[in-house]
């Protein structure tokens, strides 16, 4: 009997998972716990192990394609073990979930033919077939079971295209317009596909957004001292060449510190109520060529300043390299978000859920202003809170902040 590879369930948050590539070729021998497929999130590119040894008998779900979690991507099972053509033979297996499988597939396929035709094909492809013109009949399917995707037709068209070129014995003259790109009559916006990473980001961003009641807050915050401690600690080790400290491990370091004064930014809103934690696990955002991912360190608040530099700097290392293991990006109970290096005043970040706070981070900024009576040059940043309307009120979280704030400003005081 064929066992089912099915598409893991990472962390609460996950829906979907794109299939970024088959480690095993279909027919090939596989044993368990031998990596069978890379698997991409909206916040890691992860190895899933064969649950089972024999053969890969099939591959439901080809490289590029979106799964919702849980469902069947493979079949694995003995050598020569007879399996429906592209059909899952899992699905005949005798239980509920596999009838209901088997009868979700026949509503499809019926759903597919009374729409115009007895070509197996996604909706969405359909759907652009018919803006293109595609006959899907001559589109060659990749997907499970041999569907058309929305790959497949704009595939199709495009050689179609490049056919009709061709015939017609004349190459078309280039573009001699000088008007820019959007007012040009000779030339085409380009479509990136709103697919695989980046789809998948802005789905957890839409849940983000319409699963709390969020809330930013700011506060400007005289850093000047933050500033010179950070100077005076460099040139004390300048002898090492390799310490390193930034104004983000201060400020990481601030966190855990104020998070422990402020349980309730320290939680979580999951379906049986208000989690509040016991201990800090920081989330440090980290953006990356294909997106955002969020490392977070574990029992932070029980780091000493220089332990935690240590742990984030390695995990946003790693996250850089795709190291990460799935535990490092899961549980997070505070998340950081620091866009200084940008250029950035201040912003309004987005909650990771489903976390009640995170804070963004901007840059430092020489402003004039009064000090101890004097009008003086001041080094001020601007903090952003964004959090969780339902989990705690506006008071609770603006005390945070500047709690927050006032460790930055006085941070010798915070490390004594």
């Amino acid at each position: 009997m064929a066992y089912e590879v099915q598409m893991p369930k990472w962390g609460l948050t996950m829906k979907t998972g794109k299939i970024a590539r088959w480690l095993v070729s279909e027919g090939g021998a596989v044993e368990t716990g031998q990596p069978l497929l890379e698997v991409e999130t909206d916040k890691i590119t992860n190895v899933v192990e064969s649950p089972a040894s024999g053969v890969l008998l099939q591959i439901v779900s080809a490289q590029g394609e979106v799964v919702p979690v849980m469902q069947v991507i493979g079949l694995i099972g003995a050598s020569g073990e007879a399996v429906a053509a592209k059909s899952s033979a899992a699905d005949s297996v005798d239980s509920p979930a596999a009838a209901a499988k088997t009868e979700k597939a026949s509503a499809a396929e019926s759903a597919a033919r009374s729409s115009g035709g007895s070509v197996r094909a996604m909706p969405a492809a359909r759907k652009l077939a018919a803006e293109l013109a595609v006959d899907l009949a001559s589109v060659k399917g990749s997907g499970r079971d041999g569907a058309v995707t929305e790959k497949d037709v704009r595939a199709a068209h495009e050689a179609a295209q490049k056919t009709s070129g061709a015939a017609s014995g004349k190459a078309e003259a280039p573009c001699s317009c000088t008007a820019s790109a959007s007012s040009s009559p000779c030339g085409e916006d380009e479509i990136v596909p709103m697919d695989g990473l980046r789809k998948l980001i802005a789905d957890n961003m839409m849940a983000s957004l319409q699963g709390a009641a969020q809330l930013t807050v700011f506060v400007e915050a005289d850093v000047t001292e933050m500033v010179a401690l950070r100077e005076s600690m460099l040139a004390r080790n300048k002898k090492n060449p390799d310490y390193r400290l930034s104004y983000n491990d201060i400020i990481a370091f601030a966190v855990c510190r104020a998070l422990l004064q402020h349980p309730v930014m320290n939680s979580s809103l999951q379906e049986d109520g208000i989690h509040l934690h016991k201990h800090v696990n920081l989330g440090i955002a980290v953006s990356l060529d294909t997106g955002l991912i969020v490392p977070n360190v574990k029992n932070a608040d029980a780091l000493s300043l220089e332990q935690l530099k240590e742990k984030v700097r390695d995990a946003a290392s790693r996250a850089r390299k795709g190291g990460l293991s799935m535990d490092e990006i899961s549980g997070g109970t505070f998340t950081i978000s620091n866009v200084s290096m940008l250029g950035v005043d201040g912003f309004t970040p987005i909650l990771n859920p489903p976390e009640t706070g995170i804070l963004g981070v901007g840059r430092v900024v020489e402003k004039p202003g009064v000090f101890e009576g004097e009008v003086c040059v001041r080094k001020m940043m601007t903090l952003s809170l964004t959090f969780n309307h339902k989990v705690t009120d506006g008071g609770p979280a603006m005390s945070f902040l500047r709690t927050l704030a006032d460790m930055l400003e006085k941070p010798v005081r915070m490390l004594g």
